[in-house]
């Protein structure tokens, strides 16, 4: 099997012990969501297992801004230029990108399928005085309630986690307010990124825990581009993330080999 032949299918979840999440959806890897419950104490500590994250999510937030900007004719240089507009965290993890969001002026509501998650986050939110709709939820919750929609759409890093990556994202799709967007960030599945971002990040560098992704479930932008194409949906990309190991930074780039963002658009 090589990474230009593979494809994605729909997987069955790996069994996890005590896993009695509130959240529930047919897009809930019990195992992925188990693990990252498990370390959801530590999701602010930029020293602790979410450091890769801390040193990636600058990058991550210009990107969005950058492109809410330009959707919406905002400027990002004013305080608070996304007043007024709404936004979906799918995801949210501990909030590191949901918090910046509602810096910016978004009205967050983020999501997450952990408990664990959603309280440390809940928590980080509260002491740093700052109002964001957080609740242990899927996505398919969410549609059912009939949330939203919202302007924005974030799902970062998320996809490659869940057991039905078509499913899970058509209808975080849904929730697209006309007018409005959805930005997916992930990693491809090439060869490129089985030796940098699944063998180097987690067996040499020791960036995330060992078995944290499985390069099976990454996505070629094309396939992300085919699950959405039955939706009413323009999108685009991809664009690129790279790292810069002499910086220790991370910056956009041409270069979508490892990870890299989607853009799409509802008119």
């Amino acid at each position: 099997m090589t990474a230009s032949s593979d494809t994605v299918s729909v997987r069955e979840p790996r069994e996890a012990k005590e896993f009695n999440d509130q959240a529930a959806g047919p897009s809930i890897d019990p195992a992925d969501v188990a693990r990252f419950s498990v370390q959801a104490a530590e999701w602010w500590d930029a020293r602790g297992p979410f450091a890769p994250l801390h040193r990636f999510n600058p990058a991550r937030l210009a990107f969005v801004r950058d492109r809410a900007a330009e959707r919406f004719a905002r400027d990002p240089k004013t305080r608070e230029p996304f007043a007024g507009l709404t936004l979906l965290d799918i995801g949210c993890g501990g909030g590191l990108i949901a918090e910046p969001m509602r810096r910016m002026g978004f009205q967050v509501t983020a999501v997450d399928a952990s408990s664990e998650n959603i309280g440390t986050a809940r928590a980080h939110a509260e002491q740093s005085g700052l109002d964001i709709a957080y609740r242990a939820a899927t996505v398919e919750q969410l549609e059912a309630e009939g949330a939203g929609p919202f302007d924005v759409v974030l799902t970062m890093e998320v996809i490659e986690h869940v057991a039905d990556p078509e499913a899970f994202i058509r209808c975080c799709s849904r929730l697209v307010k006309p007018g409005g967007m959805m930005i997916v960030a992930t990693l491809n599945r090439t060869l490129k990124s089985l030796a940098l971002g699944k063998v180097a990040a987690e067996y040499v560098l020791r960036w995330v825990p060992a078995g944290t992704h499985d390069w099976r479930q990454f996505l070629k932008p094309d396939e992300i581009r085919l699950m959405l194409s039955q939706e009413p949906l323009a999108v685009s990309g991809p664009y690129g993330l790279v790292y810069d190991p002499l910086a220790d930074r991370w910056s956009e780039s041409s270069d979508a080999d490892i990870n890299y963002m989607m853009i799409a658009t509802r008119d």
